[in-house]
């Protein structure tokens, strides 16, 4: 898929380039590194690569490097965000996507540098510009962190 990316089964692959034509967070916010498994209008799942050199972790926590749980909440919107942009089409790159609500977050273990973050996030429902999901985060099998986020897509 050459819009996209790369096509695996039914579902696609975003990588890193095109996430910053769909969305428009940069360095040092910009919280994914790439999409795997997307499947428009449903679901999409993100990977975020933490490493110890992010600027958060100079103070959260210097002796022990924590990845602020509202970050891992982020990760898992802005995964979201590609994928509403993915299935609303090229008209709505680069729009901005605002959080309007973020309900039953739940942080379980914590995430350190070295970890790989895989964001699955699932359409709960949309209307109009209005979209809910849940998110559940997970490092190497086990659930760090979940939520309940909804979001409106505007233009800049």
């Amino acid at each position: 898929m050459d819009d996209f990316g790369t096509i695996q089964d039914d579902s696609f692959v975003i990588e890193a380039d095109r996430i910053r034509d769909m969305i428009p967070h940069r360095y040092p916010f910009l919280m994914v590194d790439r999409i795997i498994d997307v499947h428009l209008g449903d679901r999409a799942t993100g990977i975020k690569n933490v490493t110890n050199n992010e600027p958060h972790f100079q103070g959260h926590f210097p002796n022990r490097a924590v990845m602020p749980g509202v970050l891992v909440i982020e990760a898992m919107a802005q995964t979201a965000g590609v994928l509403v942009v993915a299935t609303l089409g090229p008209e709505a790159e680069g729009k901005l996507v605002y959080f309007m609500s973020v309900d039953a977050a739940r942080f379980r273990k914590p995430v350190v540098p070295g970890d790989q973050l895989l964001l699955h996030v699932d359409k709960q429902r949309n209307r109009g510009n209005v979209w809910k999901f849940t998110g559940r985060a997970m490092v190497n099998d086990t659930l760090v962190a979940d939520a309940t986020f909804s979001a409106m897509i505007v233009d800049d």
